[in-house]
């Protein structure tokens, strides 16, 4: 009786995430989706440095981190687009490395991520609706920059790519693939963490896949980081599994031709059969084609 309930619950979840899916359409959620986060600035912090001043705030309920160089070298902005639990934190070192060579660059959280208040349960959020802020972010600024996402935010770099325009350019890090995270990383991932996955399922919320810092770490992190697995763990926050859906045919086909210079870095797996798919690979060329396999 036990076993059959469960079974009955997990297909009722799995017809509500199909559901809720096919009713995301991303071209009409950029057209109605409004920032509902609290008018204002809550939050606001200045830092100057010998070489970069840092402007941290949280206005309208989106936490930013903005560095400007003293001498600035380049007139394109570059903007970080963080990943899966993770905020505008992440990017910090990164954003002192490119201010130190004379970037100015920007970062900021997703809501209910980071230091932004949630605005929308995690476990309802979608990429078409973490794709709305992206585009908020890049429509702010003064020039259309260049986009650097880690992960998930390979994807939502992807989703904007499709969506939205094409950028001066991409640099797509560790991103998930460009055609379906199921066929690519299911197996493995329910090999690797069975009972994170179950969990995963039964409650929609993807926090049980980082629920130790253990396994925190076995995600993002080798035992030459900066930052140990205890730490790493307490920065990260919750995040919706719906996500992971969504990157998946048919709610998601990649485009077949896109014209903004892409850096995609791969990764080659020893023993591993090739993919018939031709992967996007770093490029400098001003226009990109073929499908990407990478992760």
């Amino acid at each position: 009786m036990g076993l059959g309930l469960l079974t009955g619950y997990l297909m009722t979840q799995q017809l509500w995430a199909v559901w809720r899916l096919l009713q995301a359409d991303p071209v009409q959620t950029l057209s109605t989706q409004e920032n509902e986060g609290a008018v204002g600035i809550s939050y606001q912090e200045r830092q100057a440095t010998k070489r970069y001043t840092i402007q941290h705030t949280i206005q309208d309920g989106i936490e930013r981190v903005v560095v400007r160089p003293h001498e600035p070298r380049f007139e394109t902005p570059i903007l970080f687009q963080h990943g899966m639990w993770h905020g505008a934190w992440c990017w910090r070192r990164w954003q002192a490395r490119f201010a130190a060579w004379g970037w100015e660059t920007h970062a900021h959280s997703l809501p209910g991520h980071g230091r932004s208040p949630t605005q929308r349960a995690i476990k309802r959020c979608t990429l078409d609706y973490y794709l709305s802020f992206l585009k908020a972010e890049i429509d702010r600024m003064a020039r259309p920059p260049v986009v650097i996402g880690h992960s998930m935010g390979g994807a939502l770099l992807q989703w904007y790519l499709k969506y939205v325009a094409d950028l001066p350019a991409a640099v797509l890090v560790a991103p998930w693939v460009s055609h379906s995270m199921f066929a690519a990383g299911l197996l493995p991932l329910v090999r690797r963490d069975p009972v994170g996955v179950l969990l995963m399922t039964l409650s929609w919320d993807a926090t049980p896949m980082i629920r130790t810092a253990a396994r925190a770490a076995e995600c993002f992190i080798s035992d030459e980081a900066l930052i140990s697995p205890e730490e790493l763990r307490a920065r990260l926050g919750p995040e919706s599994a719906l996500v992971l859906y969504q990157h998946n045919p048919p709610f998601w086909y990649p485009p077949l031709d896109v014209a903004t210079p892409m850096l995609w870095p791969t990764r080659s797996y020893p023993n591993r059969r090739s993919d018939a798919r031709r992967p996007i690979t770093a490029r400098s060329t001003s226009r990109c084609r073929g499908r990407g396999t990478t992760s």
